[in-house]
């Protein structure tokens, strides 16, 4: 997702700190983590619907990476057999 956002005041301020001071190489970076910390403090990665929409990304760009030849994938009952598990402890 791109997004281009106006900052103003005490926000802008605090951004161009902790950029100037070395807390974060980029602004982009700081904004990454400040949206990281609020989904902590407001338990987000413990959500479900949360985890389930991160799982879906990943796979989504796994496809994406293995039909531009970018990434090889083992078949899971190949991986079940060879590591001497059982599928159910899969489902």
């Amino acid at each position: 997702m791109e997004l281009v956002v106006r900052m103003s005041g005490a926000v802008e301020i605090v951004l161009e700190k902790l950029v100037e001071r070395g807390y974060f190489k980029t602004k982009s970076e700081a904004l990454r983590a400040g949206v990281l910390e609020l989904g902590r403090e407001y338990h987000l990665f413990e959500d479900p619907e949360v985890e389930k929409a991160l799982v879906v990304k990943k796979i989504r760009q796994l496809e994406q990476q293995e039909k531009e030849g970018n990434a090889k994938f083992t078949k899971l009952d190949d991986v079940i057999k060879e590591a001497g598990l059982r599928r159910n402890d899969f489902e």
